[in-house]
């Protein structure tokens, strides 16, 4: 009786761990076809904003390092980190460069 008890136990703890591991791979399956449809959408974004623009974010955050009203709007709109909107009005760099608009 004792024999079959002590089975008995082992036998839900490898039940209990057995799906505990079936759900862990599931789940780690949805997080890596999640990550890599993330990753796929921002090199789409990446490459379709390449083609609509001549400007990259490349680290550049304040007004003294633009060249212009368009290239601080670009770098507004699709960079992260940027301190060119002082006013917080949306029009960046009003000083320097979009101050008619």
């Amino acid at each position: 009786m004792r024999k079959l008890l002590i089975a008995l136990v082992i036998g839900v703890i490898a039940w209990q761990a057995w799906g505990a591991y079936q759900t862990r791979n599931v789940d780690e399956e949805l997080l890596d076809d999640s990550e890599s449809s993330v990753t796929a959408q921002l090199l789409e974004q990446e490459a379709a904003s390449d083609l609509r623009s001549p400007y990259q974010c490349d680290g550049r955050v304040y007004c003294s390092q633009m060249t212009s009203c368009e290239e601080a709007e670009f770098f507004v709109a699709n960079c992260p980190g940027v301190k060119m909107d002082g006013g917080g009005d949306g029009v960046p760099c009003e000083k320097q460069w979009c101050g008619n608009r």
